[in-house]
């Protein structure tokens, strides 16, 4: 069987979405290709993004392999499944370009996974997969759709979905081959800040999940419980990058962990890394460990300055807000760039984040002015509200996002467009 994997062209126009619009690596793709080409099947990966391509261009790379399933993703890779654009105006024009071809067309990603109705109908795709796609894709070729599980898929009586999201075994994921030339086009060092090289940028995945569940993050249907890949699985995988120039990576992790052993491997290799983590689940000693191993950017989720915003929030920090403030000091020491993120919950007062952010910058820690808590379909943040995410759950939580702020992230220059205005957009 042959498998075209689509990774969009994505443009964010008009979009709430505040990740970063850098092309960046479609890890989900790069296993799945590896784990289709281990059970004998061909995958070719078309990046619209990394290299700009039009629908139409798109059109004509598919057509060249004349593939059995096509694979659109609707989200800008895994570092950013938890927190996505609500709209899908981009996979939904690159599908209707490739419509009246033959293949079957298959969507993965967290729209998929928590609306996989809502998906399928918005997108015209046949098969949604929930959950983690990597091991879900080779089924496809092999099975047919009633034997597998963590599927949706139209049948004469309607769309029918089969048991809950897959989440895949990471001992079964492979050190994954980028070509040379792939990771030469990728120059972007994501969430590096000050002195920077020339040399191409990865994104790597060390481990998925996170055991913490907190109220804002949409988790639960994908990349939810925590684990971790084998350590010479992901060592030959940066080793890799290393010999074809990559000089930095960011490790995608939900929540990067303190682990001593990951730290000193890295230690003995020329390379820079960022992370994101909890600064409350790191001792002074492993900070300076991690600085030494080659972290220059950490993103540490921080979102309420007071513990009572914190426990709302269902954080379960048990580090006070002083402690929290030495702890990013502390980093600050051995780490270029360290920044600790806030969310508006509506629970901490102006004078209060003021006077977090004044300490911090002091320090030489970024503090951001607190972003607005978008309620993403799959959190609890979203269940509080108004139940289970149902075909609607997107439109719901955008609506209500960009009625209730007047102010959003900093990359957000204009007032986000409605969602019906984002998905009835049309290419020119």
């Amino acid at each position: 069987m042959v498998f075209a994997l689509i990774y969009p062209n994505w443009d964010f126009s008009g979009s709430v979405y505040f990740g970063c619009r850098e092309p960046h690596f479609p890890l989900e793709l790069g296993y799945s290709k590896a784990l289709l080409e281990r059970a004998g099947h061909r995958a070719e990966i078309i990046d619209a993004h990394l290299e700009g391509l039009s629908p139409s261009a798109v059109r004509e790379r598919v057509e060249a392999l004349s593939p059995d399933f096509i694979v659109v993703t609707t989200a800008p890779g895994y570092l950013f499944w938890r927190c996505p654009q609500p709209e899908l105006r981009v996979p939904m024009l690159l599908l209707r370009s490739l419509q009246d071809m033959e293949a079957r067309k298959v969507v993965v990603g967290p729209h998929c996974s928590v609306t996989p109705a809502a998906a399928l109908k918005k997108l015209g795709a046949d098969i949604a997969v929930m959950g983690e796609p990597e091991t879900v894709l080779a089924e496809l070729a092999e099975k047919g759709l009633p034997d597998i599980k963590s599927i949706s898929y139209k049948t004469s009586s309607g769309i029918k979905a089969q048991a809950g999201p897959r989440a895949t075994d990471m001992s079964m994921l492979p050190a994954v081959k980028w070509p040379a030339e792939y990771i030469e086009r990728h120059k972007h060092h994501h969430h590096r800040f000050g002195a920077c090289t020339d040399g191409p940028g990865a994104d790597v995945e060390a481990s998925r999940g996170c055991p913490y569940s907190c109220t804002f993050c949409a988790k639960r249907e994908f990349r939810n419980n925590y684990r971790r890949r084998p350590l010479p699985v992901v060592l030959e995988e940066i080793d890799r990058l290393i010999s074809n120039g990559v000089e930095y990576v960011y490790f995608i992790d939900e929540i990067f962990m303190p682990d001593r052993e990951l730290l000193e491997a890295l230690s003995v290799r020329n390379l820079s890394f960022g992370i994101q983590t909890r600064i409350d689940l790191w001792k002074p000693e492993m900070l300076e460990l991690l600085g030494a191993a080659g972290c220059v950017s950490i993103e540490a989720g921080i979102e309420s300055v007071t513990e009572e915003g914190r426990a709302l929030l269902g954080k379960r920090c048990s580090a006070t807000t002083i402690e929290l403030v030495n702890l990013l000091a502390a980093a600050k020491k051995g780490v270029q760039f360290v920044q600790s993120t806030l969310l508006n919950a509506h629970t901490d007062s102006p004078e209060s984040v003021e006077e977090w952010r004044s300490r911090l910058l002091d320090a030489g820690v970024w503090a951001n002015r607190p972003v607005p808590l978008f309620p993403y379909p799959g959190s609890e943040e979203y269940s509080r509200r108004w139940g289970e995410p149902d075909d609607n759950a997107w439109e719901r939580a955008h609506d209500y996002y960009i009625n209730a702020n007047r102010s959003f992230s900093d990359i957000q220059d204009d007032r986000p467009a409605a969602m019906k205005e984002l998905e009835e957009y049309e290419s020119n």
